[in-house]
């Protein structure tokens, strides 16, 4: 998995937000609305990946300090080359690590976020119980993932351009074929909605809540330590 992020790391950014149509930007600004609301000082973004959320939500929140965890270091670079480039510095930095095995001390963030990087994880509720323990009593954790639409109409649409145009386009450009036909396939995979908040509960999370986005394509999903 960290090899194969990091040979698609250069052509990642741009890849994502054609092959989104930026709507993944859209996605993005709408869990920053979720985070900005808490008032974080310390935020902790796990697979932060080339940075976006990261800076999007140091952008938003003024003074918050955000800590950006990905196993990639290709995608890290990336990232602390966007960081430099806005002057962010000073408030956002990334450390090497994957969620199951955080180094983050045991209540050291007010808000953790994870975006499109939940369906990794090489275990799901191992990594959000770390994510947990790394929360204070009463932080939140925001997740943003693809699912599975459950309209049948536009499950069928997106079924054909996530596993057909998207391996083809994305394959072509990142020179990494395997690359993009995993990615829709760990979308496949991944709990649908409610068996992914029943998780969330299992591990250590409260007022667990889900909101779809683009007829379900993506959901926010959001807890609170207990």
């Amino acid at each position: 998995m960290r090899d194969m992020f990091d040979r698609i790391a250069p052509t990642y950014d741009t890849l994502n937000h054609t092959l989104s149509l930026n709507v993944d930007r859209w996605w993005r600004r709408r869990t920053v609305d979720v985070v900005e609301r808490l008032h974080p000082a310390r935020i902790l973004d796990i697979a932060t990946g080339t940075g976006d959320l990261a800076i999007a939500m140091a952008h938003r929140i003024p003074g918050a300090r955000v800590t950006g965890v990905d196993p990639s270091e290709g995608m890290l670079d990336v990232a602390r080359r966007k960081v430099a480039a806005c002057g962010l510095d000073e408030r956002i930095g990334f450390v090497t690590g994957a969620a199951e095995e955080l180094a983050a001390g045991d209540a050291s963030f007010d808000a953790a976020t994870v975006a499109f990087g939940v369906r990794n994880f090489g275990d799901i509720a191992a990594g959000l119980r770390q994510i947990a323990r790394a929360l204070r009593r009463g932080g939140s954790i925001v997740v943003l993932e693809f699912s599975t639409p459950p309209n049948p109409i536009v499950r069928w649409g997106y079924g054909i351009y996530s596993h057909r145009i998207l391996p083809a386009i994305g394959g072509l450009v990142s020179r990494d074929r395997a690359a993009y036909r995993y990615l829709p396939e760990s979308v496949d995979e991944f709990p649908a909605p409610e068996r992914f908040l029943d998780i969330m509960r299992e591990v250590g999370f409260d007022d667990c809540s889900a909101r779809s986005l683009s007829f379900g394509i993506a959901h926010i999903y959001i807890g609170v330590k207990r």
